[in-house]
């Protein structure tokens, strides 16, 4: 081997060592350059979801504190009344689950371009911070959702959607990250995490409500057993009642729901006293209900997120406050002659609904001290004045002086032309 073809040896070394440098000089920048989560990955790598004791949401114009207590989620801005544990558990089942579809590199400074700007005051821009605290109060982990991402191909015929959302795990630094779950669930409006449960009177026997701003009974309807009509007490003679005003009754607040429960140091600026009335509800099974409704004069649409978008029309409601006691019987009232299956049979079914009844009065007595917001419309039937529960008689039905009968045809009279002056004799 010549001196010339050891140096073109050599060459051919260097050039091939030079590119095996550069290629893994490359894979290098690309591992540095890239996020620290890529897709398919959990965007949280250990979520540690039995820790968590705290909850804080904030949003753009509001925010939400869940804490656990005793083993409950409650709600911290709406006097501690409990969430819905399907939520939070759901909330907390997606940040362990959630998976990353794309990670892209960028500081903290590129987050208004996600949707994750914290001195916006407009939601969309502003997004949701979701920070999780154990029981000593040390943060666990923050998480910040953004911007909708938007699809150009979707299920819909008229296109466009939403595929996902952008969010930021703050304990990593490289980047922001999108992903498939649109938290479509998830509000920074404590109103949004309160359980639904509500009163519910159930087999009413009778229902008495007191003039706006008096203490004096309006009206009272009873019933003598729990099939039987309602009828208007001390109704006075010539007085028919409305019966469809008065079948009301039967299912009085069965279905209905409250819109948000008002803060303590809210309620006298929202009340309005001056129609404040008392309702009290008695059921055949001891239940004794005391309601009050007061008109509530902010209303129950909030202003807009957003100062230049218009303002919704506000919804009627009412401020309400309950008190509930029963004196519920522990044993069953024997029948005379009952034979001693039929009697093992009903004091089964009585046991059983004792033990309802006893648990529905704990729930129901936990509403004590509470202000409630409630649509207008679940109050209808409360808010009637004693002359909406009478028949109104219509001055043109039959039989009314001045209607025609049926049979009668009424034509609009005609107009006869005077008749001309008869001429005298001979003209």
């Amino acid at each position: 081997m010549n001196k010339r073809q050891v140096i073109t040896l050599w060459v051919i070394a260097i050039a091939l060592a030079a590119a095996i440098a550069f290629v893994k000089f490359g894979r290098n920048q690309e591992i540095k350059g890239s996020t620290n989560r890529s897709a398919g990955q959990t965007l949280i790598e250990s979520f540690p979801a039995n820790d968590v004791s705290s909850i804080e949401i904030k949003g753009a114009t509001d925010s939400t504190t869940l804490t656990k207590k005793d083993g409950k989620w409650i709600v911290a801005q709406r006097e501690n009344y409990p969430a819905k544990p399907s939520e939070v558990n759901g909330l907390l089942r997606i940040i362990g689950e959630l998976k990353v579809t794309q990670g892209m590199q960028a500081g903290p400074s590129f987050a208004p371009r996600f949707g994750m700007d914290e001195a916006s005051k407009d939601p969309k821009e502003h997004g949701i911070a979701v920070t999780f605290k154990d029981a000593s109060g040390k943060e666990i982990s923050k998480i910040t959702v953004g911007k909708n991402i938007e699809s150009t191909a979707s299920a819909s015929p008229m296109g466009g959607g939403s595929s996902g959302r952008f969010v930021r795990n703050h304990a990593d630094e490289s980047g922001f990250y999108s992903v498939s779950e649109l938290f479509s669930s998830l509000s920074e409006e404590p109103k949004r995490w309160l359980t639904e449960d509500f009163f519910k009177p159930e087999k009413i026997q009778s229902v008495s409500v007191t003039q706006p701003g008096k203490s004096d009974i309006f009206w009272k309807v009873v019933r003598a057993d729990e099939s039987g009509d309602f009828a208007l007490e001390g109704a006075a003679a010539g007085e028919t009642v409305d019966p469809a005003a008065l079948n009301a009754f039967k299912s009085l607040f069965s279905f209905t729901r409250f819109e948000d429960i008002v803060p303590a140091s809210e309620v006298e600026k929202r009340a309005d006293n001056d129609q404040k009335r008392t309702l009290k509800i008695v059921t055949f099974e001891g239940f004794n209900y005391t309601i009050t409704f007061t008109p509530n004069k902010a209303g129950a649409v909030p202003p807009p997120a957003n100062p230049e978008d218009p303002a919704p029309p506000a919804e009627e409601t009412y401020l309400v406050t309950i008190d509930v006691s029963a004196e519920i019987p522990k044993e069953r009232k024997k029948e005379e002659g009952e034979k001693e299956e039929d009697a093992k049979t009903k004091d089964a079914a009585f046991a059983e609904r004792s033990k309802a009844l006893t648990e529905k009065l704990a729930k129901e007595k936990a509403l004590a001290g509470l202000t409630f917001e409630v649509s207008k419309s679940s109050f209808e039937a409360a808010a009637k004045t004693r002359g909406d529960l009478l028949k109104r008689e219509d001055p043109t039905a039959n039989g009314a002086p001045g209607a025609p009968s049926p049979t009668e045809v009424v034509t609009p009279p005609i107009a006869i032309p005077p008749l001309s002056p008869t001429p005298p004799p001979g003209e």
